[in-house]
This record gives structure tokens, sequence and C-alpha cells, in this order.
């Protein structure tokens, strides 16, 4: 038998939230546990390769309008088996791939096809690196430039965008890109 958690008074009354997170579906990196919030911190939005389809957009629109949070992360982590695949379909076309798989792999490609001329397709493992890096930075600018409500929030509301990649070998998430400048 599965039990519910008892949700905390506090939840009924309103949303707090801390952050929106827009992260992998991978269940590695749960986020509440990733950033040990709790329930009512953070506004979770989970999707395989942490990709930004207009979906994903309006959600965070929505949390941010809605809840007043001004903190968006990326998040994506290593082995991220999205990227994984991506490659794999790029440089080994299928013909078996389902056109809903097919649609996260044309996401992630325009993040991650570039490095495939490069020297990294020698050095697998350090080509997995560099596109997930990628892929989560297409992720956040994405965010912060393919909304006109998210560009306006950020101009006007303080709304701040940031990439982050949690290690699954660590246990540490590197917020890499999009934190502002220190004072």
């Amino acid at each position: 038998m599965i039990h519910a958690v008892e949700a905390p008074a506090r939840l009924q009354e309103g949303k707090e939230l801390f952050a929106i997170v827009l992260g992998c579906s991978a269940s590695r990196v749960p986020a509440e546990i990733v950033f040990d919030q709790g329930l009512g911190d953070l506004f979770v939005i989970r999707v395989a390769g942490n990709i930004v389809a207009s979906s994903q957009v309006g959600s965070v629109e929505f949390a941010a309008e809605r809840f007043g949070t001004r903190l968006v992360v990326a998040l994506g982590h290593s082995q991220c088996g999205a990227i994984l695949a991506s490659l794999e379909e790029l440089q080994r076309p299928t013909k078996k791939q389902s056109k809903n798989l097919r649609s996260i792999v044309d996401w992630v490609r325009p993040s991650v096809q570039a490095l495939l001329a490069t020297e990294l397709r020698h050095d697998p493992p350090a080509l997995v690196r560099q596109a997930v890096r990628a892929n989560i930075l297409a992720s956040a600018n994405q965010l912060r430039h393919g909304s006109e409500v998210l560009e306006q929030l950020i101009q006007a509301d303080g709304l701040v965008v940031v990439a982050a990649e949690y290690s699954l070998e660590t246990g540490v998430v590197d917020f890499f890109d999009g934190l502002p400048k220190a004072a």
C-alpha cells in the first residue's frame, strides 16, 4: 500500500515557491531532493533532456507570473540518457525510433550537433560532458530569449534564469551560467 504524505497546512494557504526548476525527468535527479527542499518550495517541470518546448515555457511563465517566483533553474545532469540518445541518433540514425522520441532528439540536436564536428567526436566521455553542458545552456537561453513574458519579467521584475548541472558522480550542483554578478 502506498501512503501519501500529509500536506502541511501552509500548502493550503498559498504558494511560497523558492524557485522554478526545469529539469530532466530522470529518476536519479528529483529536484526537491537535489536541492533539499520540501513540499511547496519548488515549481518543478520535468522532461527528458530538460528540453524547452512551448509547454515547458508556458509552465515557467505561469509560475513566474502567478506566484511571483524570480529564480528559474535550467537543471541538467551528467550522463543524461536523452543526450546520449541524441548523440547516438546523430551519429547512427535509426529507422525504428518513434516520432515522439525523435521530437526530443530534434530539440536537443541544435545544442550538440556542432560538437560532433570537433575533435570531441573521438573522445566519447568528453563529448557527452560537453553535450550535456551545451544542452543545459541552450535550455537556459531559450527560457531567457524565447518568451516575451519571461523577457519582460527579466527586464522589469528581476527574474533570473540560471543554468546548472547536477553531477551523478559527486552529488554536487554546478551553477555555471546566469548567476548575477557580485557587487
